[in-house]
């Protein structure tokens, strides 16, 4: 059976990431498309694709498995497992993440990625994720703080 355009452009996009081709997985959005994430919230293109570029860049360890691709002409779903070390505080994180897109015109449209911060903040933070990483003012720390990486990030390229 073949395969789903969209699924191919799905499974394109987490091929580029396991091969730290940040340049591939930026071909696979739009123009004007969106991303947002726990800690990424509601980026434009440039800076979806400038983050993707940030990631790769700082991940030195990054390993990423991905399955359960599916898609339609509109829309398509995956799940994803990223093993990195967390550049701000040494330690080992495995986030495990689903991935919903909105496809158009052969590129993705919106793409949102949904995890359990709490689980993130725990791993990523030790003893002060786990005390504070359920807190709203956590939570907005980390993305205040993402935000600014991001800038400074491209400022730079």
């Amino acid at each position: 059976m073949e395969k789903h355009p969209n699924q191919v452009l799905i499974e394109t996009f987490y091929t580029c990431f396991q091969n730290k081709d940040y340049q591939g997985m930026q071909a696979c959005y739009a123009d004007d498309a969106t991303f947002s994430d726990e800690a990424f919230q509601n980026l434009n293109a440039a800076q979806a694709r400038a983050m993707w570029e940030m990631l790769i860049r700082r991940g030195k360890d990054l390993h990423l498995e991905f399955s359960k691709v599916s898609a339609n002409d509109t829309s398509g779903s995956a799940y994803w497992e990223a093993t990195y070390t967390f550049s701000a505080t040494g330690r080992k994180v495995v986030n495990k993440i689903n991935a919903s897109f909105e496809l158009e015109g052969g590129k993705i449209k919106k793409h949102l990625d949904h995890f359990d911060f709490y689980s993130w903040a725990r791993q990523a933070f030790g003893p002060i994720g786990v005390m504070l990483g359920w807190t709203s003012y956590f939570k907005n720390k980390v993305r205040t703080t993402a935000m600014e990486n991001l800038a400074k990030f491209m400022e730079m390229v």
